[in-house]
């Protein structure tokens, strides 16, 4: 056995981006009788691999071909044991850009919801006409100075729904213009030319001000926050300025007191993300991008590496307001979710939004007596010399920008373009007519007559749950489902309707498919392929469960089909039709002579709802799991790639009522060298009772144990392909 096996597979099994066979089935599969109580902190892993299995099955809008792979890059844990899953797409290895996901799943194992970038069928070869350092340096040629370049990397852009192949890198200067800009940079690796380019700087004049005498978290001698990674603040040189506490004199353009500002903002931003809405930071991993204070110029923005702040227009103040800086890091939080910013006005619009709502909710949990929470911007700046604000939240024209969705165009300026969700925001929050002061909010033609508020602190987590299911292709129509969809699952009926209500007030459209706000929870299931894909030989047959999960309501009965076979391949199923949370035996026959090849089957599940997943068959061509488990009780499949690692049975464990023989049979790729652990659960975690650790892909375990949760973790040492797992419980 390797001694550092054991470490190595633990460290797979929670890194792994797609637990490619896993499925969140029968939690007590090797009993019968009634099902067991989840052990405590398990509900995550049920989750995920509820979430990855939707993935690899191509539940609805997570379809991919065969040379595609949805690749897990982060989760997101939210209330009620609800987590967030996104995925990225890949085509042959090389990253997509385009065609990204995110699927809502819950601690029992259930998929709540799914939001996918529309993808079509990936086609196209991967070799570059055009070398990395051309496309670099025409990359670089977008920007008249250049302060750096990332390394490009060959990526399939998803444009016009069309697959281009490109080198993409990130160029950060400034323009010919003289203004800041850190380009997204999209270079066709057959052609040469920029196919397409997305600034990633964000600008929001500010107001400055100081908040007055305000606690902020620093170093003993620097201004680096020790508390939250990444996040300092200094001069245009990037390095954090230096001395002891207490930091600045209070004076208006005194740099160090501008930073005393930025800090204190940030820092209270990043603390209302965890306390209100559960969320872990800025950029979601507990940190945020450093902070520059002192730009010679009426501006402040982001540009995806840091945040920089300028003067305002006569120079009497320093751009560093609570709603300034909360709106720039508003940005980075935008950037971080998953889809990113996207490149369509409509998009930057709502990116801007995003900055201004976050800018509110900063000051309504800072609540510091300098600067009264409101939904304005910049109402302390003076830019016009009236005193007036730059942006208001419950009523955009006010600024001269449309408050309804219908008045938006594909030229509409990004600022402006923001007007819409500011909209939606404020009557989420307060209503249209809250009264204590607060002003009125007009509704757009063909609204309700009114609209009740349900408090900015549940407004603004709808809104950030909705951003947790934010992808590339993200408009206000996809918002609404998603806030929709957030509503529901973290509040209920009530909430939904209030956000269903203010979308209406603004005139953004009902949805196909959006979640039924009603009292009583919508009857839905979904579906689950095991395993997703399958080989045989021309004349032989090959079968996969169909597994169907109740996610709202009561259980119903899914008729079952299949369509897409190629000739000479027929799908049955028995039964025919099942009761959600039952099963479905699939065959796939494959008539003699049939064309070698890959197939995408799609399996369709017809209830209340209709869903479908998709089966990838090939014939002729690829190597069959391995057998010799027969003797054990129950047979799983999967397939893993180096170093990856899957829980079994499906992705989940089994209960043992009574003491008695385990039994674990694992049959791996010839040539390839895989690892068996038997894992009981211990109280608190996953602890290992029994390995299977040869320099082998075959390992067999015999473990006497007493009553428990049990599962199995299989591990590609090294070596990748498909697998099989026999075991027998008592």
């Amino acid at each position: 056995m390797h001694p550092t096996r054991l470490t190595a597979a633990l460290a797979a099994l929670a890194l792994t981006a797609s637990l490619a066979g896993t499925l969140a089935g029968t939690a007590a599969a090797a009993t019968d009788g009634p099902s067991q109580p989840v052990p405590p902190g398990h509900g995550r892993s049920l989750a995920l691999a509820a979430a990855d299995k939707a993935a690899d099955s191509g539940l609805d809008g997570l379809r991919h071909g065969t040379d595609e792979e949805l690749v897990r890059t982060a989760v997101t844990p939210w209330t009620g044991g609800l987590y967030y899953a996104a995925y990225e797409r890949t085509y042959k290895g090389l990253p997509v850009t385009g065609g990204d996901a995110v699927v809502l799943s819950d601690s029992a194992g259930k998929v709540r919801h799914v939001a996918a970038a529309p993808a079509p069928a990936i086609r196209l070869s991967t070799e570059a006409a055009v070398g990395e350092a051309a496309a670099l340096a025409t990359a670089r040629a977008q920007l008249a100075d250049v302060e750096s370049a990332s390394t490009p990397e060959l990526t399939v852009l998803l444009k016009g729904n069309k697959p281009v192949l490109t080198w993409h890198t990130l160029v950060v200067g400034r323009t010919a213009q003289d203004l800041p800009s850190s380009l997204d940079t999209y270079v066709d690796a057959r052609t040469g030319k920029v196919t397409q380019v997305t600034d990633k700087v964000r600008h929001a004049e500010g107001r400055g001000y100081h908040n007055g005498n305000v606690t902020i978290d620093t170093a003993a001698s620097s201004m680096t926050d020790p508390n939250r990674s990444g996040f300092r603040c200094g001069g245009q040189n990037g390095s954090a300025y230096t001395g002891t506490p207490p930091w600045g004199n209070g004076t208006a353009n005194d740099l160090v007191t501008a930073c005393v500002d930025i800090m204190y903002a940030a820092q209270r931003e990043s603390d209302m993300l965890k306390q209100w809405f559960g969320y872990n930071g800025i950029n979601g991993q507990g940190g945020m991008v450093p902070a520059r204070a002192g730009l010679g110029e009426v501006n402040a923005y982001y540009d995806g590496t840091k945040t920089t702040y300028g003067r305002n227009q006569n120079g009497t103040n320093q751009l560093t307001g609570i709603d300034v800086v909360a709106h720039e890091y508003g940005h980075e939080i935008f950037d971080r979710t998953p889809g990113s910013a996207g490149s369509s006005n409509e998009n930057g619009g709502m990116n801007e939004s995003t900055g201004d709502i976050f800018g509110a909710l900063t000051e309504h949990f800072a609540a510091n007596p300098n600067d009264t929470p409101d939904y304005t911007v910049g109402e302390k700046l003076n830019f016009l010399g009236d005193n007036k604000p730059i942006r208001y939240m419950y009523n955009p024209s006010l600024a001269g920008d449309p408050n309804c969705y219908p008045q938006l165009n594909s030229g509409t300026e990004v600022h402006a373009a923001a007007g819409p969700q500011n909209h939606w925001f404020y009557l989420l929050a307060e209503g249209s007519n809250p009264g204590g002061g607060k002003p009125s909010s007009p509704i757009c033609s063909g609204g309700p007559s009114s609209v009740t508020g349900i408090g900015v602190q549940k407004a603004g987590k709808i809104f950030m749950g909705a951003l947790l299911m934010k992808t590339s292709s993200w408009n206000h129509l996809a918002a609404r489902k998603a806030t929709l969809a957030t509503a529901k699952n973290t509040y209920g009926s009530a909430e939904c309707n209030a956000v269903k209500t203010a979308w209406n007030a603004i005139g953004v459209p009902a949805q196909s498919g959006e979640t039924d706000c009603g009292g009583t929870t919508t009857p839905d299931f979904s579906l689950a392929l095991n395993p997703a894909s399958g080989s045989v030989q021309a004349g032989s047959s090959v079968t996969s469960t169909v597994n169907t999960t109740t996610t709202g309501g009561s259980a119903q009965t899914v008729q079952l089909s299949a369509s897409g076979a190629p000739s000479g391949v027929t799908v049955s199923f028995s039964p025919s039709s099942v009761t959600s949370g039952g099963s479905s035996t699939m065959t796939v026959q494959v008539a003699a002579g049939t064309a070698n090849g890959t197939y995408p089957i799609t399996v369709t599940g017809k209830g209340s709802a209709t869903h479908t997943v998709t089966y990838q068959l090939t014939v002729g061509t690829d190597t069959p799991p391995p057998t010799g488990c027969a003797n054990t009780e129950y047979t799983y499949e999967g397939s893993l790639s180096s170093g990856q690692a899957e829980a079994q049975p499906d992705g989940s464990y089994y209960y043992s009522a009574t003491s008695g023989t385990h039994v674990g049979c694992l049959r791996g790729p010839a040539g390839t060298d895989f690892d068996l652990y038997l894992q009981k659960w211990n109280g608190s975690g996953w602890a290992d009772v029994a390995v299977g650790g040869t320099a082998s892909a075959d390992e067999d375990i015999t473990y006497n144990g007493t009553a428990g949760y049990y599962r199995y973790v299989v591990h590609a040492y090294s070596g990748s392909g498909a697998y099989t797992l026999g075991l027998s419980a008592p």
